[in-house]
């Protein structure tokens, strides 16, 4: 059965004295990280802090120099600050799966998904011949197509335009309504109505 708080909301994610070494130096220690239904988390440090690796830690995509444990996650959406895209491939074609596996449906709601990031009309364009920032919104339109209900994002604002980053926080504002959760990592703190929980590295760190 799904865990839950204290307060009775479900719990997405739930880690326990999480420390980062790199190069034989401890970054931070002893950190619990829970996270519940309904949550927008801001994971704030400052860079070389150790934040990248930790949410790997978080996705399960890593396990190298970390203490402590992940007692429980659930199914999750993991988005680093690389854009992920394959140049030779379409947005669209890039949208079909998710490394991870995840299928994220038939091209019409690919389209709309690729529609709701600003590309329209880029559905079939080979995604090398996008600008940076459009291949990044490629790999953020997965936020209009995933079904997973954690949502772990590393700079998800990164190369984006103003007007880009308007519409991926109402998303992340919506998917946090709609009963998901978001734990994200950016140096921006995050303009939106509605309340953001922060996790400082550097209260933590040796």
């Amino acid at each position: 059965m799904p865990s839950t708080s204290d307060a009775g909301a479900r719990v997405l994610l739930d880690a326990r004295g999480m420390g980062v070494e790199r190069g034989g130096r401890q970054l931070f220690h002893a950190l619990d990280i829970t996270v519940c239904a309904g949550e927008l988390v801001h994971l704030r440090g400052a860079n070389g802090a150790g934040k990248t690796t930790l949410m790997r830690v978080l996705a399960g995509l890593s396990r190298f120099g970390f203490d402590g444990e992940v007692a429980h996650r659930e199914r999750c959406l993991f988005l680093g600050h690389h854009s992920a895209v394959k140049p030779l491939l379409t947005p669209r074609e890039n949208l079909r799966w998710h490394p991870a596996g995840e299928r994220f449906g038939d091209d019409a709601t690919i389209d709309e998904a690729l529609a709701a990031v600003g590309l329209y009309g880029y559905e079939d364009t080979p995604a090398a011949q996008l600008s940076a920032g459009q291949q990044r919104r490629v790999n953020l339109a997965r936020l209009y197509l995933s079904r997973q209900p954690l949502w772990l994002l590393d700079e998800p604002f990164t190369a984006i335009d103003v007007q880009g980053v308007a519409r991926l926080q109402a998303r992340l504002v919506q998917h946090c309504r709609d009963g998901g959760a978001v734990l994200f990592t950016s140096h921006q703190s995050l303009d939106a109505d509605v309340a953001v929980r922060t996790l400082d590295l550097e209260a933590v760190a040796y």
